[in-house]
């Protein structure tokens, strides 16, 4: 299981930590990602992170905004988000993978097997 916190309504320019708590998934996992729906929109991958060697990526537009990071000794991963924008409200999806996937494939939801509940973002104009 996965579980999502960290939602919230923050203005725009502001910032939120959104967390990821794997403490319940007992498989081995290849990568987790993080996936933004937005309102009436389809999930859209933001950021990932391979579990082996931390390399991460992001979409063009969260780049140098957005920050995926583990904390392994809490099995927990984080996305911080800065400087959001309104277009950044809606559902924050945590999700992991545990079969290797090329990395192009990393930010297409559909290859993500397990999701968390979603945690919801909502940025004020």
């Amino acid at each position: 299981q996965l579980v999502e916190s960290g939602g919230g309504l923050v203005q725009t320019g502001g910032s939120l930590r959104l967390s990821c708590a794997l403490s319940a998934f007992t498989l081995p996992y290849y990568a987790i990602g993080w996936f933004h729906e937005a309102p009436g929109k389809e999930r859209k991958g933001v950021a990932y992170v391979i579990h082996d060697d931390g390399s991460t990526a992001y979409a063009d537009s969260v780049k140098g905004r957005f920050t995926i990071s583990r904390d392994s000794a809490k099995n927990t991963v984080h996305l911080v988000m800065n400087s959001l924008k309104p277009e950044d409200t809606g559902v924050y999806y945590c999700a992991t993978e545990i079969l290797p996937l090329e990395s192009h494939l990393l930010m297409m939801p559909g290859y993500y097997t397990y999701f968390g509940q979603g945690t919801q973002v909502t940025v004020s104009s």
